[in-house]
């Protein structure tokens, strides 16, 4: 048995508004074992952005516990969560988040900027980083100089470059065309593979889907 790298027990998620209580998750029981490709499926709505947020410790759940190794995020402080964000999370995002000023590099590199890494190991890794996602002939182009696929592969290096234990992906094929999307998708495949990185991948798509070992599906809340 691959023992668990993700847990979520009995997890519940709600939101006021004003007197009006929003559930938006009930009572979701998921076990990630280490090494998993996991895509999330279901419609808008379903909570599915909401449960990689409370994986990512971006937002606490309203009942039940998240676990990611042997630690309860949860009960965290905001400091201690966003130190240990840093070093075990890498996050994609549908739409990039790259910052327009900065070069490829300079954007892969943001995150080392909050770790004790000399300036010569900082180059280092993010120059390993780009290479892996087969982009360090790019990294003196800024964000308008490249493609969409370009920018979704850089965003990939600056979550890989911290060395995370877990990649979460919010529709990462969401704003992309086809042939990009794949190149995406057999990316993303390789880093699970080759360097046996745990993803958790919510998706639209079901041929991004086909590419994880798991598919789940949240309605309304519940995983089904």
């Amino acid at each position: 048995m691959v023992p668990a790298l993700v847990k979520l027990e009995s997890v519940s998620k709600s939101y006021s508004r004003d007197s009006l209580i929003i559930p938006v998750l009930d009572n979701i029981i998921l076990k990630v074992p280490k090494g998993e490709f996991l895509a999330l499926m279901g419609p808008s709505g379903s909570g599915k952005t909401t449960l990689l947020n409370l994986i990512a410790g971006i937002d606490r759940p309203s009942a039940g516990d998240v676990i990611v190794g042997d630690i309860k995020i949860n009960d965290l402080s905001e400091s201690a969560l966003a130190q240990w964000r840093s070093r075990y999370i890498g996050f994609v995002f549908q739409f990039y988040n790259l910052m327009p000023v900065l070069t490829a590099f300079e954007n892969v590199e943001l995150p080392l900027l909050l770790t004790k890494l000399s300036k010569k190991e900082r180059h280092q890794h993010v120059e390993s980083a780009l290479s892996v996602v087969g982009l360090e002939d790019r990294m003196k182009h800024y964000p308008r100089q490249l493609s969409g696929g370009q920018e979704q592969r850089v965003a990939i290096a600056r979550a890989l470059v911290t060395d995370p234990t877990l990649i979460l992906a919010d529709e990462p094929t969401g704003d992309l065309d086809k042939i990009s999307a794949e190149e995406v998708m057999v990316l993303l495949s390789r880093l699970n593979s080759e360097f046996e990185k745990t993803i958790i991948m919510v998706t639209h798509d079901p041929r991004a889907a086909e590419k994880a070992h798991t598919r789940k599906y949240l309605d309304k809340g519940e995983l089904v």
